[in-house]
């Protein structure tokens, strides 16, 4: 397992997570094992905006005696009244819902607190009307609450909130289908997707990421909204090469579930190789450099992908990416025009000239 700092929190988190949606359905038995199994490996990052409220127990079951190794994202909004996943925007629901989790997962404290679901500008002016927001920050302030996240699918919110609160961890659809566009929550432009990318980036919030497989859609010829199937590994090396994202969340049912995420790390880097999109969606994403690192190796040693990152990071006011530019043992100034990279980029990104606008460019910035 490998995992990345929250620069916000100085939580080291790993790469791969567990989404809990279904996780209910495996019973008990399975599930205590699968999840076991995920902190064995290394995963120590759990969110639960579960599917049903029978989740809970199952957790608190399976991970209470490891409760100082893992992190748990819990959501202000998500409902288990009755049983079934709900949404509430009112108070006493959220209080009682949040009561009812901590005493099912045998914890008195919680990672990141989550404000919940806000795909429209009215849910948040709700939820801060309501007082919802004020209770997160009330247990906060009490150390019930370590840190506040956000879980949105829509650009323009995330921005909006990002704005008016503090926000170390936002939760964000990311997956190859909804970054060009295509699926039920492909919300906001690829650009306006990509801004989201750059921000958390910039100022040191992390991202873990919900529907990594587009709901399992991606993952089948009949129902890929790409017209067809990606592997796991490929969507989320995908997924792990986006700016800000520290941990993609995908569910698991079984330990051979499980045991199938963990093995990302065993792949070879033709398993891993998502420039196949190049042919799926061609006009959204020729001229794109979306860091796939295709180009490698460069004759001259430059990490072009890492460049690339820099750079884009860069224009979107990041300085720190300027100085970790500064520090690579070879940069866009190194490039001799010798145009391997373009020859190999599946993306027809002429990274040649791109070199010499980025040397230009980081020489003056």
């Amino acid at each position: 397992m490998k995992y990345r700092v929250n620069r916000k929190t100085g939580d080291r988190i790993s790469e791969i997570g567990i989404g809990s949606s279904y996780m209910y359905e495996a019973g008990m038995e399975e599930a205590v094992k699968a999840l076991r199994r995920a902190v064995e490996g290394g995963i120590n990052y759990f969110d639960l905006a579960a599917g049903h409220g029978d989740s809970f127990p199952i957790y608190g079951e399976a991970l209470h005696a490891y409760r100082d190794r893992i992190f748990y994202q819990i959501h202000f909004g998500a409902d288990y009244t009755k049983g079934d996943y709900g949404w509430s925007l009112d108070l006493d629901t959220v209080k009682h819902s949040v009561e009812k989790m901590l005493k099912e997962l045998r914890t008195d404290y919680i990672d990141y607190g989550f404000i919940h679901c806000q795909d429209e500008i009215s849910d948040w002016e709700t939820y801060k009307k309501n007082g919802i927001y004020d209770y997160i920050l009330e247990l906060k302030e009490k150390g019930i609450v370590r840190h506040i996240g956000l879980s949105s699918h829509t650009p323009s919110v995330i921005n909006r909130i990002l704005d008016e609160a503090d926000v170390d961890m936002l939760m964000f659809s990311v997956n190859p289908a909804y970054d060009f566009g295509k699926g039920q929550y492909a919300y906001g432009e690829t650009e306006e997707r990509e801004s989201i990318y750059r921000r958390c980036e910039k100022e040191g919030i992390g991202i873990s990421v919900m529907k990594p497989f587009s709901g399992g859609q991606l993952l089948s010829d009949s129902t890929s909204p790409l017209g067809k199937a990606l592997t796991i590994p490929q969507c989320l090396k995908y997924i792990l090469d986006k700016p800000g994202v520290l941990t993609a969340l995908p569910g698991a049912q079984s330990v051979a579930q499980v045991e199938e995420l963990l093995s990302y790390y065993d792949k070879s880097d033709e398993e891993l190789d998502y420039s196949v999109l190049s042919t799926l969606e061609p006009v959204r994403t020729s001229g794109r450099c979306v860091y796939c690192n295709h180009c490698k190796p460069c004759p001259m040693g430059i990490d072009i992908g890492l460049v690339n990152k820099y750079y884009d990071l860069a224009q979107a006011g990041d300085q720190m990416a300027v100085e970790h530019y500064r520090t690579l043992e070879k940069n866009a100034s190194d490039c001799v025009q010798c145009g391997h990279c373009d020859s190999r980029c599946p993306f027809s990104v002429h990274q040649s000239e791109r070199m010499q606008v980025i040397r230009e460019y980081m020489e003056n910035a």
